[in-house]
């Protein structure tokens, strides 16, 4: 893992203007590669306040091994739909959380992502990039170093890395094209149940209805924001539950989960600048 760029036009005065205006790595992340002598000139462990010229090369190391035995390894299936040197995507079912907790210390996909990188041979953190609840399926990051974590998340930021999601709702929708701008907040006296509140935090859901059946609606929701549970108290606010959403909504015989999916992630690639589309399928991974 290894970030590079060449003095050609003589842009940059030192090494850390390149850090900051071409890689734009945080003070954080500089900080502690700066400590672990990851950064060079010229192939060489370097002051970063060092002045450059033309032609000078200015590297980066990222593949500093990290300690992960935090996570237990676990053996499981991944659905990978795709992987480079950077990060690792994945199809995650319904019914397993994302992050190791009490109640899922050693069967959450975290624990089957550390199983993977140790049968690679990468010692990296374990770092999902954005989040799905425990029963919502749907495509998940994981970024391979702290750079990439941090390049997507800002992008997550700026609104420019786009997550669509597939859910079927009760009811029919008036308006079959629309958007929910309504601020969500956490419902007083709960820790896991959101609420619309005017002190909350902006929220924004785009939708659009793709099919109609007899009491539901297949609807497809981009999200301007990524907050906790956005889709299904938008949703449940505005008349029109997730099927099987027993939080918002009420059970199922359909479903026993909320019917609610991740099919599509759209983003810029941090190292090769290209947009990425990935869609929710793939293959699987048992090692």
């Amino acid at each position: 893992m290894l970030l590079k760029y060449i003095n050609k036009n003589n842009l940059y005065t030192c090494v850390n203007d390149v850090l900051n205006n071409e890689f734009k790595i945080s003070t954080r992340l500089r900080t502690k590669l700066i400590k672990n002598k990851c950064i060079y000139l010229n192939n060489r462990v370097c002051d970063t306040r060092k002045n450059i010229y033309i032609n000078d090369i200015i590297s980066v190391n990222l593949g500093i091994a990290e300690d992960n035995s935090n996570i237990v390894s676990t053996p499981m299936d991944l659905n990978i739909i795709y992987e480079d040197e950077w990060f690792l995507i994945l199809d995650k079912p319904a019914g397993i959380a994302i992050h190791p907790s009490i109640l899922h210390f050693n069967n959450s996909l975290s624990n089957g992502v550390k199983h993977y990188f140790d049968f690679i041979g990468l010692k990296k953190k374990i770092r999902p990039v954005n989040r799905l609840d425990l029963n919502t399926s749907g495509l998940v990051i994981f970024a391979k170093c702290e750079y990439i974590q941090e390049c997507l998340s800002k992008q997550m930021e700026n609104h420019t890395f786009k997550k669509e999601y597939l859910c079927i709702v009760s009811g029919k929708f008036e308006n079959k094209v629309g958007t929910i701008n309504l601020p969500i907040a956490r419902k007083e006296g709960s820790i896991i149940e959101r609420c619309i509140n005017s002190n909350g935090q902006k929220s924004i859901t785009h939708y659009k209805v793709l099919k109609e059946f007899n009491n539901y609606s297949l609807v497809k929701c981009l999200l301007e924001t990524g907050r906790t549970h956005q889709i299904r108290v938008h949703m449940s606010y505005i008349g029109h539950p997730l099927l099987g959403d027993t939080l918002y909504g009420k059970p199922s015989p359909l479903i026993d989960r909320q019917a609610l999916h991740c099919y599509k992630l759209e983003f810029i690639h941090p190292i090769t600048n290209k947009n990425m589309i990935l869609k929710s399928r793939g293959r699987s991974f048992n090692p």
